[in-house]
C-alpha cells in the first residue's frame, strides 16, 4: 500500500532572532525613500497591470542600480505594529479558495528583528488551530509558528503544496520573518505532506522535520534535492498506523546520496496512540536542531530532480526544457502512469568548480537557466560553463537591475536574489 494510501484512511549552537539594520532608511531623502517605495510596491502587489507600471518607474530612475536594489530587496519592507500571541484560524486565499491557518506570534516581536518561522502540517482528524495549541507551547517563545488547515488530512496533493506555500507568503507579508530559517514540519499525514512538499520545495526552506511519514518509493529520487536541506526524521518503531520502514527507507536513500540528516526511532508506545505520536522526550533534540539551522541560499552544489509539474527555479538552477518525463498528477503521489511509475525524471546538477567556472551534468534536460550573483561568481571576469564535458558558455555576465526585479518578483524569497543569468541548450545525445 501507498504512503498516501495509508496515510488516506486514518480517521483520527543557538541562532537568535536576527535584529533588522533599519540602515540610513529613516533619513534618506526624499528621493531614496521614493525608490524604496516603489520597489515594495512592486514586490507586493497581486496586480500585473500596477506590477507593470511600478517597474517602469523603476527602471526609469538612474539611482536604480542593481547593487542598490539589492540592498533595498534584500533588507525587506517597513514592518508596523502587528497582532502577537494565538491568532486562530487566520484566513488565508489559494486561487478560488479561502483556508485558514492557526498563528502564534511571539509576544515579544519586534518589527525590526528577524524571526524564524516554523510550518507544521497537522495530521488527519486534527486542525492547524488543535496543532498550533501544541506545537506552541513545544516551541516557545523563539519562533513564529504557523499551521495551516486541509481538511482530511491530504498534505501530499497539489493544493496542499499551495496552501503551505501561500501560507508562508502570508505570514512574511505581516512579519518579519528570516528567509533563512523557515522550517517545514508536520505528524503522520503532516509527516507525509512534509516530505513530499519538502523535497519539491528544498531549495526554500533551513530544513525538515517529518515525524511518523515517508515518502512513496516513485518520489524517492526527489530526496536528490535536499542536498543543502538538512532533515530531521521521527518514527515509532511499534508504529501500526504509519509503519516505521517507511522512515528507514528515507534514511536509507539519503545515505546513498550522502546527505546530511538526523534519524530518530523511539520504542515508546501512548495508551491511546499506539507508537504513532511524537514522544516530549525527543523534543529537546530536536529544537536544539531547529535552533542550529540556518539556510545557506547560495550553495556551491546544487542537485535539482524535478517532473513537468515542477520546472519553476530551485536555488541558483532551473530547468527550462526537457525530453519526455513524467508529470505528476493532483495529488503528487500518483503511480499509475507508466512514467512516474518508471521514474522518469528529469536531473541537473551544478558546481561552481574553481572561480568563474560552473560544471554542470543533465540527464533529460535540454535548456536550463543559471541564476548568479557575486556570492557565486565575479561577475566582472568571464565566465565559463562545462556541460556534460563539453564547454556551453564563455564570457562576461551583465548585472541588470530588470533581471533582479522579475526574479524577486517571481520567487518572492528577499534572502536568495540574482541579478544576472545565463540560459544554455543542451544538444541532444546522437
Amino acid at each position: 500500500m501507498s504512503v498516501s494510501a495509508i496515510a488516506f484512511t486514518l480517521i483520527v549552537g543557538l541562532v537568535p532572532a536576527r535584529s533588522y539594520p533599519a540602515g540610513t532608511e529613516g533619513a534618506a531623502s526624499p528621493e531614496a525613500r521614493a525608490l524604496i517605495d516603489l520597489v515594495h510596491q512592486y514586490l507586493g502587489t497581486d496586480d500585473a497591470d500596477q506590477a507593470s507600471q511600478r517597474l517602469s518607474e523603476i527602471l526609469r530612475r538612474p539611482e536604480a542600480q542593481a547593487d542598490r536594489l539589492m540592498e533595498i530587496i534584500k533588507a525587506g519592507p517597513r514592518y508596523g505594529p502587528a497582532p502577537v500571541g494565538v491568532q486562530p484560524s487566520v484566513p488565508v486565499r489559494v486561487k478560488d479558495r479561502t483556508y485558514r491557518y492557526g498563528l502564534y506570534v511571539p509576544s515579544s516581536y519586534q518589527p525590526t528583528t528577524e524571526y524564524p518561522l516554523v510550518i507544521c502540517l497537522h495530521g488527519a482528524g486534527f486542525t492547524g488551530d488543535a496543532y498550533l495549541e501544541r506545537w506552541q507551547t513545544r516551541l516557545g517563545e523563539r519562533y513564529i509558528l504557523a499551521c495551516p488547515t486541509l481538511m482530511q488530512g491530504t498534505w501530499w496533493t497539489r493544493r496542499a503544496e499551495e496552501l503551505v506555500l501561500a501560507t508562508i507568503q502570508d505570514v512574511q507579508a505581516r512579519y518579519r520573518v528570516d528567509p533563512n530559517r523557515i522550517f517545514l514540519t508536520g505528524m503522520s499525514n503532516g509527516g507525509v505532506g512534509a516530505l513530499v512538499i519538502g523535497v519539491h520545495q528544498g531549495a526554500l526552506f533551513a530544513g525538515l522535520a517529518p515525524m511518523a511519514g515517508g515518502l512513496d518509493d516513485v518520489l524517492l529520487p526527489f530526496l536528490g534535492n535536499l542536498r543543502n536541506t538538512p532533515a530531521y526524521l521521527i518514527h515509532g518503531k511499534q508504529d501500526h498506523v504509519m509503519p516505521v520502514e517507511l522512515s528507514r527507507t528515507v534514511s536509507k536513500e539519503l545515505d546513498r546520496l550522502g546527505y546530511a540528516y538526523v534519524y530518530r526511532e523511539h520504542d515508546r508506545v501512548h495508551p491511546f496512540a499506539g507508537g504513532h505520536y511524537f514522544p516530549r522526550e525527543e523534543l529537546p533534540e530536536l529544537v536544539a536542531w531547529l535552533d542550529a539551522r540556518r539556510r545557506d541560499p547560495y550553495p556551491p552544489h546544487v542537485t535539482v530532480v524535478r517532473d513537468a509539474s515542477h520546472l519553476g527555479s530551485f536555488g541558483w538552477v532551473r530547468i527550462d526544457a526537457t525530453d519526455r518525463i513524467a508529470a505528476l498528477s493532483q495529488s503528487l503521489t500518483d503511480s499509475q502512469d507508466e512514467l512516474v511509475a518508471q521514474r522518469v525524471y528529469a536531473k541537473l546538477d551544478a558546481s561552481v568548480t574553481r572561480p568563474n567556472r560552473i560544471e554542470v551534468t543533465t540527464n533529460r534536460v535540454r535548456r536550463f537557466t543559471l541564476f548568479l550573483n557575486r556570492e557565486l561568481v565575479d561577475v566582472s571576469r568571464p565566465l565559463t560553463v562545462v556541460t556534460n564535458g563539453q564547454e556551453s558558455f564563455r564570457g562576461i555576465l551583465t548585472s541588470s537591475a530588470e533581471t533582479l526585479l522579475r526574479d524577486a518578483r517571481h520567487r518572492r524569497d528577499r534572502g536568495m536574489l540574482f541579478s544576472t543569468s545565463v540560459t544554455v541548450s543542451v544538444p541532444e545525445e546522437p
